[in-house]
């Protein structure tokens, strides 16, 4: 072990000689001790010839990695279960060729193992660029930096390695359910206003406030043409409705301050993000708060954020009040607090049993259990806490 500790030593720092190498150093040890024993000139000659190719191998790769310089492009974010494409590009800004190198990239371990290419020839003034996709299974914010380039240009007799430093951040989103309803969201709101104007109404409307007129495209409603427009623009024209809503304002809270058990918690946070974009096509005014980050809006921002988040981490931001929540927690007592008209979504521990209520009878809420489908128990009607909250 404390050999291949010296050889790697040995590589990074200078060079280590392959098994051709060590082959060569020792033959021409014998080689000059037989001429020495002998003083035949002819030995002299050639275990002088095979110290010069020693030197001459040693030298070589280490200015033919110096000469190399490398550069990553930036990493686009997938969500968690999709590839991350990472591309490399290697210049070579010398004169001559540079031939049989190694690139090896040093992912974190919570991503993955590190990912090599051999390359056989890169052509002066010129670079080579190599793609790889990494698979992705948990979500996170991955921060690397660490490339190592390997040679044993020309002769394979010694091998070098060198490390350089190019920083890399990949993004890797929480996974986003695709609801078809979900009551725990569509109750928000429903107790202050009678009427709600959403999408859906606009589909089917087929009078109100015209917004603008544009071209016709594939899918429009045909009961949307204004037909003296389009005869006068010689191609269908189509009215936009200008589109009501009622304004209801909405924060997704993601109890991160706690101290959840980390299945669990990877739960919350994939609910939490399919929740806020359920409510974003519902044309909900929504905002996502965690303890770490506070309010945030955006869809790219709230997928970053949820990207990053951690559970039982510093609370710095305090729980919005006076507005419609929608809290996801592990801690019964956190409830306790909540306004009128919110909503909560608990997610209870394998081995829990029940759950007692929260003590303000208009809130609604959902347990969620650990093992069951996620998709299907968000679909669910929420449960309002009237005595015990039994485990659905």
């Amino acid at each position: 072990m404390k050999s291949l500790n010296f050889a790697d030593w040995l590589e990074r720092r200078w060079v280590t000689p392959s098994y051709a190498g060590w082959l060569l150093l020792v033959l021409a040890i014998c080689l000059f001790g037989a001429a020495t024993n002998s003083m035949a000139g002819w030995l002299y000659v050639i275990s002088g010839i095979s110290f010069a190719l020693l030197i001459i191998a040693a030298i070589l790769p280490r200015r033919s990695i110096r000469q190399l310089e490398l550069e990553r492009f930036p990493i686009q974010p997938v969500s968690a279960g999709e590839d991350l494409t990472i591309t490399l590009r290697l210049h070579n800004n010398h004169k001559q060729p540079k031939s049989l190198l190694q690139v090896w990239d040093l992912l974190p371990s919570e991503l993955g193992r590190p990912q090599g290419k051999a390359i056989e020839l890169v052509p002066p003034k010129d670079f080579y660029q190599w793609s790889y996709f990494q698979p992705t299974q948990k979500r996170g914010v991955y921060h690397w930096q660490d490339l190592q380039l390997r040679t044993g240009t020309p002769l394979g007799l010694f091998w070098c390695r060198r490390s350089r430093s190019v920083p890399a951040k990949a993004i890797v989103y929480p996974q986003v359910l695709k609801l078809q309803q979900c009551p725990l969201v569509d109750a928000i709101g429903a107790e202050d206003q009678d009427r709600i104007y959403s999408d859906r109404h606009y589909q089917a409307a087929t009078e109100g406030m015209t917004k603008t007129l544009r071209a016709y495209r594939f899918g429009d409603p045909t009961r949307l043409i204004h037909w003296r427009s389009s005869a006068r623009f010689d191609q269908f024209m189509v009215r936009e409705l200008e589109v009501v809503t009622g304004g209801q304002e909405l924060v997704i809270c993601l109890d991160s301050g706690a101290l959840w058990q980390a299945e669990i918690f990877e739960q919350a946070v994939i609910a939490a993000a399919s929740l806020y974009f359920y409510a974003v096509r519902a044309q909900l005014n929504v905002r996502l708060w965690t303890a770490g980050a506070g309010l945030i809006s955006g869809g790219r921002s709230v997928l970053e954020a949820l990207a990053a988040v951690q559970m039982n981490e510093a609370v710095q931001h305090e729980l919005p009040q006076k507005i419609p929540l929608l809290l996801l927690t592990s801690r019964a007592e956190s409830m306790t607090a909540l306004a009128s008209h919110s909503r909560w979504l608990y997610f209870a521990s394998p081995d829990e049993l029940s759950l007692s209520a929260p003590r303000s009878a208009l809130c609604a809420g959902l347990m969620v259990e650990h093992g069951k489908d996620l998709s299907q128990q968000l679909q669910r009607p929420p449960n309002f806490s009237q005595g015990s909250l039994a485990k659905a």
